[in-house]
């Protein structure tokens, strides 16, 4: 009786054993893993730094090329007030004095710091106009002593009765009907907003998608111009389709009354003279 009840306290011994065996070896894989994770961890810092001092470099190359792209942009009237109505995101944020005010816009250029990790400055060049006294508006983000982005921007003078972000209900523009609401606030709100620079949409969009090249929003109409005459090609083409086919179709109406016709006459041709049929009963 003794041996038999000691046999399942082995086998509860060794199960235990092989548990606590594969529990260490878990352990112990969890513990490489990591270590391993480590090292990926360390190379992807690396290649970070390596990648921030390649644009570096090429921000510097670049701004020969940005300089000459500003001077031929300043040879086309309204260009940036139509670079930003047609671009989808920064136009949902355009009402229709905003887009007056920006028709007095000269010139934008973004400059990212030295060290692109603190931030970048976005400026807004502007003709006289009757909106504001300022020449330049610009707003910049960094990161703080605590390693928190903020920003900051230029305080606008707004001349008497013309300050554009204490007029709620402004009307949307032209390309309003494209939006999904009907009142924007103020674009320039923008340069007061300050509640989370760490996730400035329109800075983003502006340095990012914008600023790199700006023709390809300016030559938006053209291009949609461009499209619908293609689609009055294809319409014209699609109509020239529709003819064919009917034509098509009466053919193979014809050759079917063709062979309705045969067929007709193949019947009379299997039908013999009743004379003929006579004399071959007779055979």
């Amino acid at each position: 009786m003794e041996f038999v009840s000691s046999v399942p306290r082995k086998i509860e011994s060794v199960i235990k054993t092989k548990m606590e065996l594969q529990k260490k070896e878990q352990q112990e894989a969890i513990e490489h893993i990591d270590e391993v994770q480590n090292e990926i961890d360390r190379l992807n810092e690396q290649a970070s730094e390596e990648i921030l001092k390649v644009e570096q470099k090429y921000n510097k190359l670049r701004q020969p090329f940005f300089q000459k792209r500003s001077e031929l942009i300043a040879k086309i009237p309204n260009f940036w007030v139509t670079t930003f109505v047609n671009h989808p995101q920064v136009s949902a944020l355009l009402g229709e004095e905003d887009e007056e005010a920006l028709h007095y816009l000269s010139r934008v250029e973004v400059t990212e710091f030295e060290d692109i990790k603190s931030g970048y400055r976005i400026d807004f060049y502007f003709d006289e106009n009757p909106y504001f006294e300022n020449k330049a508006l610009s707003k910049e983000f960094n990161v703080n002593e605590s390693g928190d982005p903020v920003s900051k921007s230029t305080e606008i003078k707004w001349k008497a009765g013309k300050d554009l972000t204490k007029r709620t209900g402004q009307t949307p523009n032209k390309a309003g009907k494209k939006r999904q609401h009907e009142e924007p606030e103020s674009f320039f709100t923008w340069f007061t907003d300050h509640s989370d620079a760490g996730a400035d949409e329109l800075g983003e969009v502006i340095k990012d998608d914008i600023w790199p090249n700006p023709l390809q929003y300016y030559l938006v109409p053209d291009m949609e111009d461009e499209e619908g005459d293609g689609d009055d090609d294809d319409d014209e083409e699609g109509l020239e389709d529709i003819d064919e086919g009917e034509e098509e179709e009466g053919e193979d109406e014809d050759e079917d009354g063709d062979g309705e016709d045969g067929e007709v006459r193949n019947k009379r041709n299997l039908t013999c003279h009743p004379l003929e049929c006579c004399n071959m009963l007779h055979i």
